[in-house]
């Protein structure tokens, strides 16, 4: 069913008692994970529910360090705040020893963990490790085409381009500026976004995943997916994506030429979500479809929705904290986890990706746990509860 603002402001809204019941079940998961994941970290996604232990690789473990931040900041216990330190330990030793960093999502794995431990703690090894992760991100700039490459060897003809995701990398350079006093990272940021703005929102409001640059002359020259059902579908968690990296990125340079492309994303992911608000994995399938669901993708939508919020008008930020309230309530109700013994995440029902014809994935992490949906999920329910510093 297409939604309009009339039928989703009729869906019941998460108030702060419930928002705080969904927390307390959260935090409880956490405590209880932090004898496996202080050493470790979780595997990316879980398997039948349940997360495996790795090592401090894949470009999603900072996610848990975040979990682990709020869950400090909710409680004020200092278990969590010295599982975090272990941590940014292990992200210090990451970025100096260059571990399976060759790849733009320093800021999904240095804000999250690094930036976060410097703001709430004074770390001055959290500090380093995150300018140095904010140094490598700049080192994928590049000028012809004035972005940042996402994956591959930098100037490889072959991954000349940039994806959505990056939009929530680009934090980590707004702040490597605010913390040096180095306008080089900002400057870098907000011409990666400017690029991305030019060419990955299409005509009706979708977003492609990936866009190619063209090396010789630096303008943009075809989209295609890696992660969505097709080269023109609208992959959802990308769609959430661009409401978050808009957000954050206005946030920081205040271009008020971001509000309608912020309104744009939005309303078209808000548009189509299904009968009971969550979203498929691709927004090609609609409420009946056996396709799975992808949790995570609301969850980083009501985050951007609640950070936009602040900066529009009475009858915008209305808008957006309305709708945002009525996704989390969803999220809360019919994907959070509150039975450890069935998972040991906190969101249910995350796609990690889903094979198709035209992108180039396998199904990996389908109807399971994600770590970035369960940082997305405490970010949000955090958000609903009060004001927050936010890590990016």
């Amino acid at each position: 069913m297409a939604q309009t603002w009339e039928t989703l402001m009729g869906y019941p809204t998460a108030d702060k008692g419930l928002a705080g019941r969904a927390m307390e079940e959260a935090v409880r998961i956490i405590r209880e994970d932090l004898p496996v994941f202080t050493n470790h970290f979780p595997s990316s996604n879980s398997f039948d529910g349940f997360y495996k232990a790795t090592e401090n690789v894949e470009w999603t473990t900072g996610f848990w360090t975040g979990v682990l931040w709020l869950a400090y900041e909710y409680t004020g216990d200092a278990a969590f705040q010295a599982a975090a330190q272990v941590q940014v330990d292990s992200f210090y030793d990451r970025i100096r020893d260059q571990i399976d960093v060759n790849h733009h999502d320093m800021g999904f794995l240095f804000s999250l963990s690094c930036v976060a431990g410097y703001k709430l703690t004074g770390n001055p090894k959290a500090r380093e490790a995150a300018l140095k992760a904010a140094d490598h991100l700049a080192g994928r700039y590049r000028e012809k085409g004035e972005f940042l490459q996402a994956w591959g060897n930098t100037g490889d003809a072959s991954e000349y381009r940039l994806i959505i995701d990056c939009l929530l990398n680009l934090p980590l350079l707004y702040w490597a500026s605010e913390t040096t006093g180095d306008r080089h990272y900002a400057k870098i940021a907000g011409n990666h976004i400017r690029t991305a703005m030019k060419c990955i929102l299409r005509e009706d409001d979708s977003t492609y995943h990936t866009y190619f640059i063209d090396m010789e002359t630096g303008e943009p020259s075809f989209g295609v997916t890696h992660q969505g059902n097709r080269n023109g579908s609208a992959w959802a968690r990308g769609q959430a994506w661009g409401i978050y990296g808009i957000a954050l990125s206005y946030h920081y340079l205040k271009d008020p030429s971001y509000i309608p492309l912020f309104e744009r994303v939005t309303d078209f992911f808000l548009s189509h979500l299904p009968e009971d608000l969550i979203p498929y994995w691709d927004f090609d399938f609609d409420t009946g479809s056996k396709e799975p669901r992808d949790s995570s993708a609301a969850a980083i939508a009501v985050c951007g929705m609640l950070e936009m919020a602040k900066y529009l008008d009475e009858e915008g930020a209305k808008r957006y904290t309305g709708a945002a309230g009525r996704l989390l309530y969803a999220l809360i109700k019919h994907c959070g986890n509150r039975d450890r013994t069935r998972s040991n995440g906190l969101l249910l029902h995350g796609t990690y990706a889903r094979d198709s014809r035209e992108n180039t994935c396998r199904d990996r992490g389908v109807d399971e746990c994600n770590t970035w949906g369960d940082y997305f999920y405490m970010e949000a329910l955090t958000r609903s509860l009060g004001d927050w510093n936010m890590y990016w």
